[in-house]
């Protein structure tokens, strides 16, 4: 690979530049994950999703309706983007289906969750 990029300062450290470079390359599928379930995570419903899913365990599309005040077919469409994009997965109980967050992806989201939480015990206090 060419590298036409390369900098021509006195203090440049190339032993720096490319470890960074590996370190970006080892963790490519890792970003690739990361950056998808963010990608997700960004529309506001969804993260609204999300954030009651962790706090409830699981909930039916039915109780996300009537939660976020939105139809069942919004909320299913959204469920759909979230299982799709592998976050999210479901149980069912008889002709009920119950949502849940994938446990690979709670240590990752609850940072997230816990700045919500945060933010909200600020505005309590206010």
């Amino acid at each position: 690979m060419a590298n036409n990029n390369l900098c021509i300062r006195e203090q440049a450290n190339p032993v720096q530049i490319e470890k960074c470079r590996e370190l970006l390359a080892v963790g490519q599928g890792a970003f690739g994950q990361l950056s998808g379930i963010l990608a997700l995570a960004g529309n506001g419903v969804r993260l609204k999703i999300l954030y009651l899913l962790e706090e409830e365990g699981e909930l039916c599309p039915c109780d996300l309706s009537d939660i976020l005040d939105m139809s069942i077919p919004a909320v299913s469409q959204h469920l759909r983007k979230l299982k799709d994009g592998n976050i999210i997965h479901f149980r069912k109980a008889g002709q009920t289906i119950f949502y849940f967050l994938k446990p690979e992806h709670l240590k990752m989201l609850r940072s997230f969750f816990k700045y919500i939480k945060e933010l909200n015990e600020k505005i309590e206090l206010v």
